[in-house]
């Protein structure tokens, strides 16, 4: 296991040394408490990983990232420069560099906040859709009186 300089971890965070070749932590990254960081993993500098977060085994996460807490990431993935991925997502795959990501499974931030604002909708959507439906039942009705 390799940590390099000015790296901070946190109260009760596991870094599991690797089975061949090495974990490793590079200079100025900041690990929460309660992560668990797995064997063979590499975490670029600067990067900072909140509390509760799992990354998987042979990961790669890149430099100037931030995971924010209890973000999952799977085993074997490579994670991009300059990301930022929200609370709570799972990444199940290897994300590219400059993207902010959210979700679970995680997507393009924008495009998972766009589909959360749907699904909290979904009761008013379907009230609308009910609505429309009895309205189009109504003009049929009428339609077939004046034939």
């Amino acid at each position: 296991m390799l940590i390099e300089d000015n790296v901070e971890i946190g109260a009760n965070t596991t870094i599991d040394r690797a089975a061949l070749g090495s974990t490793r932590i590079k200079s100025g990254t900041k690990i929460d408490n309660l992560v668990q960081v797995a064997h063979n993993v590499v975490i670029g500098s600067d990067t900072a990983i909140s509390s509760q977060t799992g990354i998987s085994g042979s990961s790669k996460v890149g430099n100037n990232c931030i995971l924010a807490g209890q973000v999952g990431l799977a085993d074997h993935i490579e994670i991009g420069d300059n990301v930022i991925i929200g609370a709570q997502s799972g990444v199940p795959k290897s994300l590219p560099s400059n993207g902010r990501y959210f979700g679970y499974p995680v997507k393009e931030m924008r495009t998972s906040l766009r589909l959360e604002a749907h699904v909290r909708n979904l009761p008013n959507y379907a009230k609308k859709i009910k609505d429309l439906e009895n309205k189009i039942e109504q003009l049929t009705k009428d339609l077939e009186k004046n034939k």
